[in-house]
């Protein structure tokens, strides 16, 4: 049986926009490594991919730190695979929801976009963070569910497990195969 293909329609905005949260070369540098590395970079890039063919905003979001990801250092910086457009939005931000403190909102209001799909890094701290919060603010959420991780000893259960709380909370869960924009 074939997969169903999940194109986001939205209730509010009529757009969809992708947010890359956090995939900084930092993060591929710690002791135990990203689970999947290669693999959640790939699902990245055809998200990208499909969002840029269709047209939908795509937002890279970098986290800052005093000690890891110091703003404009090399571990702050995205990781090469990605490969940004010049009219893609990038967001610089210090707390694990991205839209606290940040203009986030405002850009995607200006875009006018009602759904989101999140995907990045890690699982348990800024894309559970930022998927919460782009519920709590009213927006469609679909989460890549095969497009986050960490680098965590314990990364499968944890993307296992946030898939299914993000769920109960109201996000839609998804391949990256089955996500479609437009």
């Amino acid at each position: 049986m074939a997969k169903k293909m999940i194109a986001p329609q939205i209730k509010g905005g009529p757009n969809t926009a992708l947010l890359v949260i956090d995939v900084q070369r930092g993060l591929f540098w710690l002791k135990t490594p990203i689970y999947q590395a290669e693999q959640l970079l790939d699902n990245i890039h055809s998200l990208v991919r499909k969002a840029h063919q269709a047209g939908a905003p795509v937002v890279y979001i970098q986290h800052s730190s005093d000690k890891h990801l110091v703003l404009g250092s090399s571990a702050w910086q995205l990781h090469p695979k990605l490969n940004p457009l010049p009219d893609d939005l990038h967001i610089d931000k210090l707390q694990g929801d991205a839209f606290e403190g940040t203009p986030l909102l405002d850009e995607l209001e200006d875009l006018q976009v009602g759904t989101v799909v999140t995907c990045g890094l890690v699982t348990h701290g800024c894309v559970k963070a930022t998927t919460l919060g782009a519920l709590a603010r009213g927006y469609r959420v679909v989460l890549a569910g095969d497009t986050h991780s960490s680098f965590s000893k314990d990364a499968a259960k944890l993307i296992t497990q946030w898939n299914a709380k993000l769920a109960e909370a109201g996000a839609e869960v998804r391949t990256a195969e089955e996500i479609e924009f437009g």
